[in-house]
């Protein structure tokens, strides 16, 4: 029999992102076969802000500085992919927040940072297992350091947001060990982790919610869109659109 070409153009790119198959009632899977077994992967990475926790942090500044509707428009374009330079939407999210007061920060990440259901049970199954965490967010430490030690994650990366005189200058903090974290810092800080590790990509699973967490979803093994915009259901190998992220472990044994 003589090879076949290889396909090219709408069939290319239906054979690389098959339909997917709903599993269970809003759960759905493409490009693997159930179950999957856990102890193929060695690393997961997370997103923050929708993700593991039920706000977006910038969003809930923003409403400290009286600009929440403006900071929720331009946050809502950048996850649909509808600006696609990333960094562009986060400096002109960041410079609305000038002048919020650090204090009110702290108190906010104390009352406000809630994890969305099942992540704790997750996280845990995930450890359990042997598996090193990663967060990896476009959020700021200011709340990545503490959702990192509550879940006792191994790594976390995100932005610094800039304190002058106990209030936000309106600008982040340049990174000596990178770049603001946008959808390429994301992939590029997984696979340098995954470097570390002494482990291939595809032993990695990464788990996001917004466009800009699409190139690391990309980069790994397993992908998880967890109550995700279309655009990321779309593309995802796991889709959790009903019910809390444990569901996952449904697939994963």
């Amino acid at each position: 029999m003589s090879p076949q070409p290889e396909p090219t153009g709408q069939a290319a790119d239906a054979a690389a992102n098959p339909p997917a198959v709903e599993i269970a009632p809003g759960l759905w899977l493409r490009r693997h076969r159930a179950p999957l077994r856990l102890t193929d992967y060695k690393l997961a990475a997370f997103d923050m802000d929708s993700t593991l926790i039920d706000i977006e942090c910038v969003d809930e500044i923003a409403a400290l500085a009286g600009r929440r509707a403006e900071v929720t428009a331009i946050t809502e374009a950048a996850m649909r992919g509808e600006i696609p330079d990333y960094k562009d939407s986060l400096r002109r999210r960041v410079a609305l927040l000038a002048g919020v007061p650090e204090a009110a920060l702290q108190q906010m990440g104390e009352q406000r940072l809630r994890f969305n259901p099942g992540v704790e049970h997750f996280v845990a199954a995930l450890r359990a297992a042997g598996l090193k965490t990663l967060l990896v967010s476009g959020g700021f430490t200011l709340f990545s350091e503490r959702v990192r030690e509550r879940l006792g994650l191994d790594f976390a990366r995100a932005n610094v947001l800039e304190i002058d005189g106990g209030r936000l200058t309106g600008r982040m903090v340049d990174q000596r060990w990178g770049d603001i974290v946008d959808g390429a810092e994301k992939r590029r800080t997984v696979l340098e982790v995954c470097a570390q590790l002494g482990i291939a990509p595809a032993q990695a699973i990464a788990v996001g919610d917004g466009a800009n967490d699409l190139p690391m979803m990309e980069a790994v093994g397993l992908s998880i869109a967890f109550h995700a915009k279309p655009a990321v259901r779309a593309r995802a190998d796991l889709s959790i659109a009903q019910g809390g992220m444990e569901r996952a472990l449904d697939l994963l044994r």
